[in-house]
């Protein structure tokens, strides 16, 4: 077996051994998104924090959230079909937290985090001015896999905040100060260390 090719580390972290210790199956994936999940159904609105959520499917666009059938926003989310993903920025980690930990039964979190509601263009849930992109979704399937429900939908539309488009009209999210999660804490996203493809793409001729 040839010897593992070191690389440099960061954070404080001792040197890579290769050698891998087996653990009992867990969600131990990180990082992940922290997202601010708004939903209404006409009577009731709320904000929760999410983890579980990614992207499913390019065409159509797809996303799932992971939701505990317990939580406040999991039965307006069932009644409605709808919800909107906000991404928060690394300024809003307080309030992300403060959704997460506290449940809308008992607390008006629009009010609480001082959060600005603002109306979709394709769902009741409304939007957060405060986050530089919200993603606008309609349920289209349920799947009950044990602690979490995991809410399949569609991306009917994106909101952008018109600060991160440049002069192009190009979106640019890297301008955003998005947030990442980890084993329990939040982590503001760093500098790029590379960019798509880049690995493959080949060397201009001088």
């Amino acid at each position: 077996m040839s010897e593992m090719k070191k690389r440099p580390l960061r954070g404080g972290m001792k040197e890579l051994t290769g050698k891998k210790r087996s653990m009992k199956g867990s969600a131990q994936l990180a990082p992940v998104p922290a997202v601010l999940v708004t939903c209404s159904d006409g009577e009731k609105k709320d904000i929760v924090t999410v983890a579980w959520t990614g992207t499913v499917c390019t065409h159509p666009p797809m996303t799932y959230i992971s939701l505990r059938p317990e939580r406040y926003s999991y039965e307006i989310i069932q009644k409605s079909g709808e919800f909107v993903i906000n991404l928060p920025t690394a300024s809003l980690v307080k309030e992300l937290d403060l959704c997460g930990m506290k449940s809308g039964r008992n607390l008006d979190k629009f009010s609480a985090c001082r959060l600005t509601e603002v109306p979709a263009s394709q769902v009741s849930a409304p939007l957060l001015a405060e986050s530089p992109l919200s993603l606008e979704c309609k349920v289209t399937q349920v799947l009950e896999l044990g602690t979490h429900h995991m809410f399949l939908a569609e991306i009917v539309a994106v909101d952008a905040d018109e600060a991160l488009f440049n002069t192009e009209g190009r979106l640019c999210l890297e301008k955003a100060g998005l947030l990442a999660y980890a084993h329990g804490a939040y982590y503001p996203l760093g500098k790029a260390v590379g960019l798509f493809g880049f690995s493959t793409k080949k060397k201009k001729k001088k």
